[in-house]
């Protein structure tokens, strides 16, 4: 019998006062409905899920920047040395992500998403500069994914999955979602796929990076990015939708 923990397990755990649980849903609700995961706006999962990637805008700042470091930096690799040129491949990076940023203050459009962009893109860049490794270009993701998937984790341990806390505030019902035994369920489930997905990027990439391939983690950190996470969104929105009392017809 596996002693792994089950989404039931969190019945046996002593609950957070509610304000606290209140203020987290809250927070993640906020930020989800900046993201475009809106229900009120979005009738259909297609609608959602493009709403939440930013659409075509945002989908290449999320894959231009890394796509062009990947590029260059295998094209320019120096069979006797097996090193890329690591200025000229974070140069373009940083510079795309740069006037990703400034057309959208130009569009005056929500900058959000491409600031931040661009502060990890040159966060990263000054990193990979500092050592002279092309592998550290892609540290920080490393973190970000550790501590995404941790807080998803953790948050089903304790018995308030994170996918439940926003689904309750972007559906209105707060933390009513707990009275229901099906409900507690299915968002604790959820809340594990996300915490596999962010795990399965570092079990897969972190070899890579211990090797020094840049190419292939390069290459996957593409892959495992908005390939994984649009599917993964959607199953979750349809999920989400299903168990909502307010759904549509």
């Amino acid at each position: 019998m596996s002693d792994a923990p089950r989404p039931d397990d969190a019945d046996r755990v002593p609950l957070e006062p509610p304000s606290a649980a209140d203020s987290v849903s809250a927070a993640l609700g906020s930020a989800a409905r900046r993201a475009g995961l809106d229900p009120s706006k979005h009738s259909s999962t297609g609608a959602a899920v493009w709403s939440a990637m930013g659409g075509w805008r945002g989908i290449l700042e999320s894959v231009l920047p890394s796509l062009a470091f990947v590029v260059l930096f295998t094209v320019t690799i120096d069979p006797e040395t097996r090193q890329g040129d690591l200025l000229l491949s974070l140069g373009v990076s940083v510079g795309l992500a740069l006037v990703f940023t400034i057309a959208r203050l130009i569009a005056k459009s929500p900058p959000s998403a491409a600031i931040g962009g661009l502060f990890a893109t040159v966060a990263a860049a000054v990193l990979a500069l500092f050592t002279g490794r092309g592998q550290d270009n892609f540290v920080f993701g490393f973190f970000t994914n550790g501590a995404y998937g941790t807080a998803f984790l953790v948050s089903v341990l304790v018995g308030w999955p994170l996918i439940g806390l926003a689904a309750g505030y972007l559906l209105g019902e707060g933390t009513s979602w707990r009275a229901d035994k099906r409900q507690r369920r299915v968002f604790s489930w959820l809340s594990l796929g996300w915490a596999a997905l962010f795990a399965a990027r570092l079990i897969v990439q972190l070899p890579l990076y211990f090797a020094g391939d840049v190419t292939a983690l390069g290459t996957l950190k593409i892959i495992m990015g908005l390939p994984l996470f649009a599917p993964m969104l959607a199953v979750t929105w349809l999920a989400v939708r299903a168990l909502s009392p307010r759904r549509e017809a």
